[in-house]
């Protein structure tokens, strides 16, 4: 008997309003259009009793040390770690909206070290690809409720960029970027045309961590 195929890791990165909710939901819709098991996912993932506690800053309500809610967000990755490899083992695909590289980008924009922001990651699940949605920040602030939550502010989400442009050149092998700033549908059509490479290779490969 063929051993089970596993599912597919894809993550979507990129600053605020780059269109990752709807796309990774347009993906999610393909995939089991087209007959392949998928779940869709994001993180931070709020409902746990540590995601409250990063909605609770996001929103404003609550302010933390920059180190402590780095690491909130990593741990909030950690517990569900076991549940992401019971499903991918399982043979389901997972589409998930952020992952650790949004982690690390948004706290090395505070200022701090991108090396130690990186630490608390290593040993989790590594995506068998990442869609990096790229846009100027300048194009997307017209975008609605842009502002709402505490990171979107222009200056900062240039430098979470920078962030995301590093881990795109260093991790080029499973790192694939797309033009945020065209229409829905081309980005779509290109989002499921690299899914399928994508879906081709994967399933027959161990899953690896990061390092």
């Amino acid at each position: 008997m063929n051993p089970l195929r596993r599912g597919a890791f894809i993550v979507f990165e990129g600053v605020d309003r780059t269109g990752k909710t709807t796309q990774t939901r347009l993906l999610f819709e393909w995939l089991i259009k087209n007959g392949i098991k998928a779940k869709l996912i994001h993180f931070p993932e709020r409902s746990s009793a540590i995601g409250q506690v990063i909605n609770s800053y996001l929103s404003n309500a609550q302010d933390l040390p920059d180190e402590v809610i780095h690491l909130m967000f990593s741990a909030n990755r950690w517990e569900h770690m076991k549940s992401i490899q019971n499903e991918l083992l399982a043979g389901t695909t997972l589409i998930c909206d952020r992952y650790a590289y949004s982690g690390a980008a948004y706290t090395v924009a505070k200022g701090l070290d991108f090396n130690w922001c990186c630490a608390p990651d290593r040993g989790l699940i590594k995506p068998d690809a990442v869609f990096y949605l790229k846009a100027q920040p300048e194009e997307l602030i017209s975008r609605g409720s842009y502002g709402m939550e505490r990171y979107e502010k222009l200056d900062f989400q240039r430098k979470v960029a920078k962030v995301f442009d590093k881990f795109c050149t260093q991790e080029s092998s499973y790192w694939h970027e797309f033009d945020a700033s065209q229409n829905e549908e081309q980005l779509q059509k290109q989002i499921a045309e690299k899914a399928e490479e994508v879906l081709k290779l994967i399933p027959e490969q161990s899953l690896e961590k990061l390092t």
